[in-house]
């Protein structure tokens, strides 16, 4: 069975530029016109894409057969091409009656041509020559068709996965990107499942919640800026001179610094000054004077000193590797239900923004009794944070468990430098000896990070002394009445 690619190859038809044509004017539609004017951002994204459209497209040219008529009639051609004159002359009455049994379009022009050739001057080279050359166009006519055909299909089926993954980003992209070109580009790519909208208002919600919650966003992006220089130190390191300037109280007039007893008569107070008028308080404005008693301004400044103290050679390097990946560990127990679980949700979300502008991997992990895990930022993210988002937090409190799951995942090649999220109120257990030995190994060894974000002030301080950072979102009523306040 012959394809349309091979048809089309041999009939010299450019498929690379009716692809081009395509994609030029799908992207030229008015829909994606108006939807690009508002994301521009997602334009770019979304160009990356034409490569591996226009690829697919052609090889389903190259697995797309064509009709059987039209495999046998282009048989045909072929045999009379490769035919010298006098077996064309023979043969041609049966070609002419075959192309009709085809039904081909171009048997009556056949039928005229050989009819013609009969009453004139016969079959002839040029006869022959132009009877090929009319056979051909009209083979490529229907070749073009054929192509058109498919390609509009394939449009309409592009047309409606962009649709659907515009508007699926249009709405994600306000809780996940922002204005981040790389965030969008990632969003563009984990939108490539089938989800309807109804699946994906979950993820607007908690982008709405988000928004009225900036301190989230805030200490979200802190915590991903956390890996800044290292200070190395080495134990036998050299002392060095280090000069600095230091501020010290002088006696200079500078400003005033409050009120003292003294003898200075430019700096009275008015009061003092009035006793001085009066003949019956003039002597004791005399006596005070001498005991050094009257009221005045004190005048006081700073001066700056150089002081020079010997310290050990520190040596200031940036990590030039990219930043690592998230492990967020949220506690799905009791206590964090409610507005704290609506909080640890949000702030999750936070984490995926943050993760997607920086192309980092961001996995979530609930643990109550058992410990679920949700890649955020692959292929099906958007389905991962969907079925993350609706997860309820009704179980117990397992930190332990979750903190042995951790160090076990960051012992892989893939996490070595990753960062350790978890998001609890830390009312729980004492954690074992063992596991905190190895959490120490872990940061000691590997350089690996471990950070709470307390959910409330009541956490055990036995528990959080683990940790290298200590984010606090503190999430009482008074709290919330006072950030709103605030606001």
């Amino acid at each position: 069975m012959i394809s349309l690619d091979t048809l089309s190859v041999y009939l010299a038809i450019s498929e690379s530029e009716l692809i081009e044509e395509l994609v030029l004017v799908l992207l030229a539609s008015p829909q994606l016109a108006v939807f690009f004017e508002k994301f521009p951002a997602l334009k770019k994204a979304l160009t990356r894409d034409l490569p591996r459209w226009k690829a697919e497209i052609m090889e389903k040219m190259k697995g797309t057969p064509v009709p059987p008529a039209l495999a046998d009639e282009f048989g045909l051609f072929q045999q009379a091409q490769r035919a010298p004159l006098n077996a064309f002359t023979e043969s041609l009455p049966d070609w002419v009656l075959q192309l009709a049994t085809l039904d081909s379009p171009f048997s009556t022009e056949a039928g005229e041509l050989m009819a013609n050739a009969d009453t004139q001057q016969g079959y002839t080279s040029a006869f022959q020559t132009l009877f090929l050359q009319r056979w051909r166009l009209s083979l490529t006519l229907q070749t073009l068709t054929l192509n058109q055909q498919l390609l509009e299909e394939e449009r309409e089926k592009l047309l409606a996965e962009l649709q659907q993954r515009l508007a699926m980003s249009g709405q994600l992209a306000p809780a996940l990107t922002g204005e981040n070109e790389a965030a969008a580009g990632r969003l563009w790519d984990m939108t490539r499942g089938s989800l309807s909208r109804g699946d994906y208002q979950l993820i607007v919600q908690y982008g709405d919640f988000l928004a009225g919650q900036p301190q989230l966003m805030k200490l979200a992006e802190a915590l991903g800026r956390s890996r800044e220089a290292k200070a190395v130190l080495s134990e036998d390191a050299p002392m060095e001179p280090f000069h600095q300037w230091v501020r010290a109280p002088d006696n200079v007039p500078e400003e005033v610094s409050g009120l003292h007893q003294s003898d200075d008569i430019l700096r009275l107070l008015p009061p003092e000054l009035a006793t001085l008028g009066m003949s019956e308080l003039e002597l004791e404005f005399y006596r005070r004077l001498v005991e050094k008693r009257l009221m005045t301004y004190r005048l006081q400044g700073d001066a700056w000193r150089e002081k020079v103290v010997m310290r050990p050679v520190t040596h200031q390097h940036h990590d030039e590797a990219p930043r690592g990946p998230f492990i967020v560990c949220v506690d799905t127990s009791g206590s964090m239900g409610g507005f704290n679980e609506r909080c640890a949700k949000a702030f999750c979300l936070a984490l995926l923004r943050v993760a997607m502008a920086e192309n980092r991997r961001c996995y979530i992990m609930l643990f109550a009794h058992d410990v679920i895990g949700y890649e955020l930022t692959g292929d099906e993210g958007i389905q991962e944070a969907i079925r993350f988002l609706s997860q309820q937090f009704r179980g117990g409190t397992d930190l332990a468990a979750c903190l042995t799951r951790i160090c076990e995942k960051m012992s892989g090649p893939a996490w070595q430098e990753a960062d350790a999220v978890i998001i609890s109120d830390f009312i729980a257990q004492r954690l074992p000896d063992p596991l905190i030995a190895t959490i120490h190994q872990q940061q000691l060894q590997h350089q690996q990070r471990f950070h709470a974000v307390a959910m409330s002030d009541h956490g055990k301080p036995a528990i959080m002394r683990i940790f290298d950072h200590i984010w606090r979102f503190d999430t009482s009523l008074k709290s919330r009445l006072m950030r709103r306040w605030r606001r």
